[in-house]
């Protein structure tokens, strides 16, 4: 496997979090089957950790946009109100 899979920074921040996850299950299966040379683990690692990091950002970014409907008796929404707010 000598093929360059790094992925510049700028395009990292515009992927989607489906297709940073997909690069990065990439990146660790390529870790993990042992065939890739020390100085190009190490350069993977390093993607996958900034792969790891936009995933969370984009994950903890839509937590925050979920909103917690808030209901009358009739079953009327008749409110919002941030995640985890009680």
């Amino acid at each position: 496997m000598a093929e360059d899979s790094t992925i510049p920074q700028q395009d990292l921040t515009q992927m989607s979090f489906e297709d940073a996850l997909r690069a990065l299950e990439t990146i660790v299966r390529r870790l993990e089957s042992g065939d890739v040379p020390l100085d190009a683990s190490i350069s993977l690692y390093a993607q996958g950790e900034a792969l790891r990091r936009q995933c969370m950002e984009r994950l903890q970014a839509a937590e925050a946009r979920i909103q917690k409907l808030t209901l009358d008796q009739s079953g009327a929404v008749t409110g919002a109100q941030p995640f985890g707010a009680d």
